[in-house]
């Protein structure tokens, strides 16, 4: 890989930000396009000043315009935690269809990769566990979290029908929890929820009676295997998470231990369609890519927990 030129779509978020790093660790020049609806320019201000760097403020359900020649395009733009495309439910479908077109056009007329970033959530409420790629999912389509789950499936969809129709070279990833630094405090996912009131001593607030499951994966072993992904012809699907699966309980418990916090456990109602069940099968990750998770969890989550109580710190000295 590297010495090309990559477009990152939501390239200002938590993962598209990870991913315009490392691209331009591997020698990549990168546009990053982002709308800022759930992004911040924060997130790759340490990245602005290099010259292989460009930061575009632009939406991708608008038309897509790139000067000069594009290697690869990396669409990952999309509010991607509940609260965020509960909020912006139309917004959410719009980017997960029309900028997914976008993209895609962008791809052909360059004759460039393109990588979409789908999601284990089309999955939905899995009856199969752990998912392979071959399971088609258990989706509510009218329910309060269709807006994003079939956006990603319309997503797949149109980027199966461009490489068929049109010969473009498209990856399909289905990316599973992920966590790392840049997270948003407030953005409704377990992880920067527990983490944020864990550190305030605030109480621990898990749905449900904790039980159901989640298989978190740190965002540095996620982005490497994308960008392993990226360097394939191959059409996915491909599953890119952490088989390593654990409750919604254990994992509070857990931040709670490594934040050395006293906040109690206090259960909340469970939201609508919420999975049971999480946990890729990484089997074609493994075979393909000659990937898997190799960071401990642990380690993952005090890198994190570290970040999150600078950024407070930060934060209160700025207030």
């Amino acid at each position: 890989m590297g010495n090309g030129r990559a477009v990152v779509t939501g390239g200002a978020g938590f993962l598209g930000s990870h991913l315009c790093e490392r691209l331009l660790a591997d020698g990549y020049e990168v546009v990053c396009l982002d709308n800022f609806s759930t992004g911040t320019p924060d997130n790759v201000s340490h990245l602005m000043e290099d010259p292989a760097f460009r930061l575009v403020r632009a939406d991708v359900t608008d038309f897509v315009h790139i000067g000069g020649p594009v290697d690869l395009v990396l669409h990952f733009a999309s509010p991607a935690s509940p609260i965020d495309y509960l909020q912006l439910p139309v917004e959410t479908l719009k980017v997960g269809s029309i900028g997914t077109l976008h993209a895609l056009g962008l791809a052909r007329e360059k004759g460039a990769r393109l990588v979409l970033a789908s999601t284990s959530e089309t999955y939905g409420d899995p009856l199969v566990h752990p998912q392979p790629e071959t399971y088609w999912g258990n989706v509510n389509p009218v329910g309060p979290r269709g807006v994003y789950d079939e956006a990603k499936r319309f997503g797949e969809a149109v980027t199966m029908a461009y490489r068929r129709t049109h010969g473009v070279d498209t990856g399909i990833v289905r990316i599973f929890n992920t966590f790392g630094p840049r997270m948003r405090p407030f953005d409704g996912r377990a992880i920067p929820t527990f983490i944020r009131q864990a550190l305030a001593g605030d109480p621990m607030t898990v749905a449900g009676d904790g039980s159901q499951t989640r298989s978190v994966c740190y965002v540095e072993d996620l982005v490497e295997g994308i960008v392993r992904f990226a360097g394939t012809d191959h059409s996915g699907p491909v599953n890119i998470g952490n088989p390593g699966e654990m409750s919604v309980l254990a994992l509070a418990e857990l931040i709670r231990d490594l934040c050395g916090s006293s906040s109690e456990i206090e259960f909340i109602e469970r939201p609508q369609d919420d999975p049971t069940v999480r946990q890729p099968d990484i089997t074609v990750a493994r075979g393909l890519l000659g990937w898997e998770p190799r960071v401990d969890i642990r380690d993952g989550l005090r890198t994190t927990i570290a970040w999150f109580a600078d950024s407070a710190a930060t934060s209160a000295l700025n207030a």
